[in-house]
């Protein structure tokens, strides 16, 4: 296995990608609905030459107003929400902050779960040593929760649906980890051989529902992985 090392992770030059790569699933005058790409960061990161993402390119390319509501890691791909104006956006924060939405990821796991549905509830924390790292941490961790189910079982790996309860980040990866089954091409946690499994970090966020801000309705929206 791969020992973790203290530097910042540097990410890979990408060339520019127009907005037209970046699928809008849904739109209405207080919310827009995205399938956002892997290898896209939600917002600007610290180091300058992590400024592209995709908040800055949807406020660039006909979105000034959008606000991101919540995140998703650079290499997850998938359902995101952004707001459209400051009550839409004070709202749908409150929502996600309350645990009113429902979320799902698809992933690929190494290995064969025992059982085909689960729940881990392990604490994590960050660990700066190994950044950008997560560790589980029973001490000075703060409260995690996922349920997991299998959805396809082949020769070496496993189709899951992961639910999380809370919203740690890293979170569905280092649970993953910790029952033994880390995600498929996952550079931060796989063993050599998971990792060589997909060119990809196989995590995608499939499915979301909330209320609408202005109105209150249920609203559910799906995005099937492209893995």
């Amino acid at each position: 296995m791969r020992r973790p090392t203290g530097r910042r992770m540097r990410l890979p030059e990408t060339p520019a990608m127009p907005l037209s790569s970046i699928r809008i699933l849904h739109q209405d005058p207080t919310f827009l609905v995205i399938d956002k790409p892997t290898l896209l960061l939600s917002v600007p990161g610290r180091a300058d030459d992590n400024k592209d993402c995709l908040i800055t390119r949807l406020q660039e390319n006909g979105y000034p107003e959008a606000l991101i509501v919540h995140r998703l890691d650079w290499e997850t791909s998938g359902i995101i929400l952004l707001a459209r104006d400051a009550d839409s956006h004070r709202e749908l924060s409150r929502q996600f902050h309350d645990r009113e939405t429902e979320k799902a990821y698809t992933a690929l796991c190494w290995g064969q779960p025992a059982l085909d549905s689960g729940s881990i509830d392990l604490p994590l924390r960050y660990d700066p040593p190994t950044k950008p790292r997560h560790v589980v941490d029973h001490e000075l961790g703060k409260h995690a929760l996922t349920f997991w189910r299998v959805l396809e079982r082949h020769e070496q790996w496993c189709r899951v649906e992961l639910t999380p309860v809370t919203g740690r980040s890293h979170q569905l990866r280092v649970h993953m980890l910790s029952i033994g089954h880390p995600l498929l091409g996952d550079r931060l946690y796989a063993h050599e051989a998971a990792l060589a499994a997909s060119p990809r970090l196989c995590l995608h966020a499939s499915m979301l529902a909330f209320s609408h801000p202005a109105t209150g309705e249920r609203l559910r929206f799906e995005c099937p992985a492209p893995f």
